[in-house]
């Protein structure tokens, strides 16, 4: 078993006080949209480690925390990248997607071409281990990975928009490129990759809207007393 110790203390708030702060990041996280157009402004390498750092707090299935953060500015690498993932949406658009899936992201206006995987100043490319690396010949289980590695992620995009970045998930289909590209070892799984920037000036989005609080979320609370 591992060593215990006292958990670390936290700030101590009134309700008043923690029900505004809660608010105040759901209106903050409200107002984040992927983004898929780009200015090249640059973003300092210490902000992009601050918000990996915040992901690499999640929690995961017995503490294996099986992620690992690919971050890549290197405008060469990014290009790289860029070929081999219009390649795969290439095939995607023209032969892999059924027509429903199609139709679906038809209103978002998505294709092939992705120009920002080299003008956004970040790439993260996200890897997680559905085993750990061999030991003594034998593979070492990870317990959740994909759950574990979703979370993360998810504190990592509310990291960086936290930051006043904006960013995009992009999960073009098959990802294996990443590994090659990217030198990560075979016992890695490409996850995702999250483009990281400024939005360019002008930027525009699709003008979707996001489901109500009683269409996402319900409560079974104790009745009231009396």
């Amino acid at each position: 078993m591992a060593e215990l110790h006292p958990l670390p203390p936290s700030p101590q708030y009134s309700d008043d006080v923690r029900l505004a702060r809660a608010k105040a990041f759901a209106d903050e996280l409200a107002r984040r949209r992927t983004v898929r157009d780009y200015a090249a402004t640059p973003v300092p390498r210490a902000v992009i480690e601050a918000c990996l750092r915040a992901a690499g707090s999640a929690p995961s299935g017995a503490n294996q925390q099986p992620w690992h953060f690919v971050a890549i500015s290197d405008p060469a690498v990014k290009r790289s990248l860029r070929d081999a993932a219009e390649a795969e949406e290439r095939e995607f658009y023209g032969r892999r997607a059924p027509q429903a899936w199609l139709d679906a992201l038809a209103p978002l206006g998505t294709d092939a071409d992705k120009p920002f995987l080299d003008i956004a100043p970040w790439l993260i490319a996200v890897f997680y281990e559905r085993t750990g690396a061999q030991v003594d010949g034998q593979k070492a289980k990870r317990y959740y990975p994909h759950e574990s590695t979703g979370i993360a992620c998810g504190l990592l995009i509310a990291a960086l928009h936290h930051a006043g970045l904006a960013t995009l998930t992009h999960t073009p289909s098959p990802m294996a490129f990443l590994n090659a590209l990217l030198g990560r070892p075979k016992h890695e799984v490409p996850y995702l990759l999250l483009v990281v920037g400024h939005a360019a000036e002008g930027c525009q989005v699709p003008a979707i809207t996001r489901k109500a609080l009683d269409e996402i979320a319900s409560f079974r609370e104790a009745p009231a007393a009396g």
